[in-house]
């Protein structure tokens, strides 16, 4: 193994509007994976790869969230390039970076989806249509996007009318809004790990919520009994398969207080410093950060060196 172990090039900032949080991402990684690994922490500030990665000698760990990075852009130049890296392949981050193909995706597995209206800022919907058919309490927000960058609550006719209004760009989603309990879920090669709730104390897991220290409660592993876990590590695996995710990825449900969860996102290459959701649900399973970050690279390792016994 060590004649071709590579160098772990961690990706982190990009372009999106998550660049802050992606940067954190990749410093919290690029420490652990020294750990175990040659690691070099490289920051991306345009949608390319990075000058200097070489597949003979490098592996990517990329913690790039939100559009280019986990959407599909990135990967597809790395494949192009010949480089072997960790997470979904292309296919899968794109598909999964779209909030509608997932939910069809996942529900062709039994996982349980909410009802939707889908639009684009060109073709908006109108609002009495929209409140006829889901009701008046709907969250309204982008289909690609990703740390709940413009996510909005509605309560009334004239509220989602004034969102509509505002949105200028982009495929956008509006839901109605679930009341239950927010549950996320890390999937490790195809198996889920804890489950993870999420107690904002505003009562709603916005950005402020996410990144805010001290804002919302966390409790891993979740509170639940034991056929419910089981139902949602269930619908976590089935969505992860059915999504063709790969390696890894972090599974998000809202618990209603009867009947199955339904299934709110996949994220491929979720938030990765020691306080973020996926680390906290491998903690569940006694993995500590720096063993997650090991397993998390493990397949992409493999894949490098079975390719260049073929070299």
């Amino acid at each position: 193994m060590s004649e071709t172990l590579p160098i772990i090039a961690v990706l982190a900032g990009g372009t999106s509007a998550e660049r802050e949080v992606s940067l954190g991402s990749g410093k919290a990684s690029a420490l652990a994976l020294a750990r175990w690994f040659p690691t070099r922490l490289v920051e991306v500030n345009a949608d390319a790869i990075p000058a200097g990665l070489d597949p003979r000698r490098h592996v990517v760990f990329s913690t790039l969230h939100g559009t280019f990075g986990e959407d599909g852009g990135m990967q597809r130049l790395l494949d192009a390039a010949g480089i072997h890296y960790a997470g979904c392949d292309a296919a899968g981050s794109a598909l999964t970076m779209d909030k509608t193909r997932t939910k069809e995706a996942a529900a062709t597995r039994g996982v349980r989806i909410a009802d939707a209206v889908v639009f684009t800022a060109a073709q908006k919907p109108a609002a009495d249509a929209v409140v006829a058919r889901l009701g008046e309490a709907l969250v309204v927000k982008p289909n690609n996007e990703g740390s709940s960058v413009g996510l909005a609550l509605t309560a009334t006719k004239g509220e989602l009318a004034a969102k509509l209004a505002g949105i200028t760009a982009g495929s956008w989603l509006i839901e109605p809004r679930l009341v239950g309990r927010e549950l996320s879920v890390g999937v490790l090669g195809g198996k889920a790990m804890g489950i993870v709730e999420i107690r904002p104390k505003s009562g709603v897991y916005d950005y402020a919520s996410k990144y805010t220290k001290g804002a919302t409660e966390y409790l891993a592993p979740a509170p639940l009994a034991p056929a419910q876990t089981a139902q949602v590590q269930r619908a976590a695996e089935a969505a992860f398969a059915g999504c063709g995710c790969r390696d890894y990825a972090r599974v998000d449900f809202i618990l209603p207080a009867s009947g199955d969860a339904f299934l709110l996102e996949i994220n491929t290459l979720p938030g990765m410093k020691e306080t973020s959701l996926l680390p906290m649900s491998a903690r569940c399973v006694g993995l500590d950060f720096a063993g997650l970050v090991r397993e998390l690279v493990s397949p992409a390792l493999r894949r490098f060196q079975a390719a260049a016994v073929h070299r």
